[in-house]
């Protein structure tokens, strides 16, 4: 199934940009302070004074140095239809205290995203701690109403991103993953933004329907353990004919050509009498599933025993479809030593191809499940298998090994005047000012620090020693000649009608730029264990602006 665009361009260039995924997205969907705030900084006269917030992350997740920013396209949508009804002002109303003024609610009336700018890291780009995901300049009143929903829309989406990157990462570049985890799921909303944004981290396909249909993820799945426990014997079978392939021909009892299959499978010289007598049930199940999608057959084979019942009555029917050409698709492994039992499926698929002259037989594909996570991924890795899909549920979506990413949303700017947010914790002091990001990069291709500068400040350039600083650390510095200078915020929402701004690419897109963005990092900042930290600096002229802010508003202490 193709990928699906993210849609037009938006309402001020003459097309309509449609609403959120979730239609609960709305201005409803933050938090209370933000309408008291917005009230007081009416009451104030402040409303329409312009600020400048940064969205960004203290820390990245999972014990890595790498996040994946995902959220982007959810939160232009959200602003491109940013209005509140009758319905919702009126619940403003309620909600806030009797003493506010008639006035409030008619401001509220005329309040959208018109005056509002977005400038942003690409969606499916590599990120890092400090650096802004968005900057949003706009009226301080509406640009707060934002913050609430902006966070929820990218925290969790960058979360799951990266959780999906880091288990692509560990099962290697070859293997497919499979995204299984809708049934586990927090809700209805969090089923569908994971099959989403696993996709977007590398997966590559969903058995979530609603996904497949909303954004064009392929879609997976066979069938459970209670379709093959349904089946009590091959009688139950009532039509078992079979069209070949290129439909020349009928087989009139594929279930009899299925059991001949076994029976030549157990008399097999090469397997030396494996296999015994099979589970009969289940081979009626497997047969019933080949009659009804002989050309995606793909068997669930540990109801009752991998080797002595599930992998001969899979071959069985596999070998039978191949007599009517087609190829099955393989086998779903979901319970076990997955790591023996693959090696052990493997040898057995091999041999039957050099025994039967069936040609890629040997190649059946093997997929693994049952509540796979990162570090099982890593020991099947060190053991040795021969699976070549992983279905992954509960941990991926749930992101069962971090609750959140931490996002936060800062003042840094208001009337042109730059804002500071002070702390006992360094790590939650911001930074201040209207900023422009870069990444830089060295000799041998990769990224070697990400540099905020001054808006005004001139870019780095290619072949020019930059000093880059640690924000904080007077002692961490170093000289960097870049070879390759990327700006990392562009412009994806305007505000003013004609304004240019940034496409919204496809689903695809996106995925391909993680993906390539991945590629491109060094080994030691992906690795599992003990990565090496990424560098973010500031340059000079910055550092010199955070320290002289920063004293100029701690308050001076006085000893007694």
């Amino acid at each position: 199934m193709a990928a699906k665009s993210n849609g037009p361009i938006g309402e001020h260039s003459g097309r309509v940009l449609a609403g959120p995924t979730n239609p609960m997205v709305t201005p409803l969907l933050t938090d209370l302070y933000q309408f008291t705030m917005a009230y007081a900084y009416w009451k104030a006269g402040k409303h329409n004074e312009r600020a400048v917030f940064d969205l960004y992350f203290r820390k990245n997740p999972f014990g890595g140095e790498y996040t994946i920013f995902a959220g982007l396209e959810e939160c232009i949508r959200f602003i491109a239809n940013f209005k509140l009804s009758e319905d919702e002002i009126d619940f403003v109303r309620e909600s806030l205290s009797p003493s506010c003024e008639d006035g409030f609610y008619d401001y509220l009336r005329g309040v959208d995203c018109s005056g509002v700018e977005v400038y942003a890291i690409t969606e499916g780009s590599v990120v890092f701690p400090k650096v802004p995901l968005l900057r949003v300049e706009g009226p301080v009143a509406v640009v707060q109403l934002l913050e609430t929903p902006f966070l929820n829309l990218i925290n969790y989406a960058s979360l799951v991103s990266t959780n999906a990157a880091r288990h692509r990462f560990v099962a290697g570049e070859s293997k497919m993953l499979l995204e299984f985890g809708l049934r586990r799921a927090q809700g209805p909303d969090g089923g569908i933004g994971a099959s989403k944004y696993c996709y977007m981290g590398g997966f590559h396909a969903t058995s979530n329907v609603a996904a497949g249909k909303l954004f064009g993820i392929p879609l997976r799945g066979t069938h459970s353990h209670a379709f093959v426990s349904s089946f009590m014997s091959p009688d139950e079978i009532i039509d078992k004919s079979l069209r070949s392939s290129d439909s020349q021909s009928t087989c009139e009892d594929f279930v009899s050509l299925a059991q001949t299959w076994l029976s030549k499978i157990q008399w097999s010289n090469s397997l030396n009498g494996t296999f015994g007598e099979t589970n009969q049930s289940e081979l009626a199940a497997f047969t019933s599933y080949a009659l009804a999608f002989p050309d995606n057959f793909l068997a669930l084979v540990d109801t009752y025993d991998v080797m002595r019942s599930g992998i001969p009555n899979y071959c069985a029917v596999a070998l039978a479809l191949n007599d009517l050409g087609y190829k099955a698709a393989g086998i779903r492994l979901d319970s076990g030593d997955l790591a023996y039992l693959s090696c052990e499926a493997r040898k057995i698929f091999h041999t039957i191809e050099k025994e039967f002259g069936v040609p890629g037989f040997g190649k059946t594909n093997i997929t693994a499940s049952n509540d796979l996570n990162e570090e099982t991924l890593d020991a099947l890795n060190k053991q040795g298998h021969e699976v070549d899909s992983f279905g992954i549920g509960t941990y991926v979506v749930t992101c069962y090994a971090q609750a959140a990413l931490g996002c936060v949303f800062k003042l840094v700017e208001i009337n042109n005047q730059p804002r500071i947010k002070l702390s006992e914790d360094v790590t939650k002091v911001s930074i201040p000012c209207k900023k422009r990001s870069y990444r830089l990069y060295g000799k041998e291709g990769y990224p070697l620090v990400d540099i905020m500068t001054g808006e005004n400040e001139p870019p780095p350039k290619v072949g020019e020693r930059i000093l880059c600083r640690h924000p904080f650390n007077e002692s961490k510095r170093a000289y960097v000649v870049p070879q390759r200078v990327e700006e990392l915020m562009k412009c994806f929402w305007s505000g003013s009608p004609g304004g240019i701004r940034e496409d919204l690419p496809p689903l695809k897109d996106i995925r391909d730029r993680c993906i390539t963005q991945l590629r491109k990092m060094r080994p030691d900042h992906m690795r599992r264990l003990n990565p090496t930290p990424y560098k973010v600096s500031v340059s000079a002229k910055l550092y010199e602006f955070i320290h002289f802010l920063w004293l100029n508003e701690a308050p001076v202490g006085e000893l007694q």
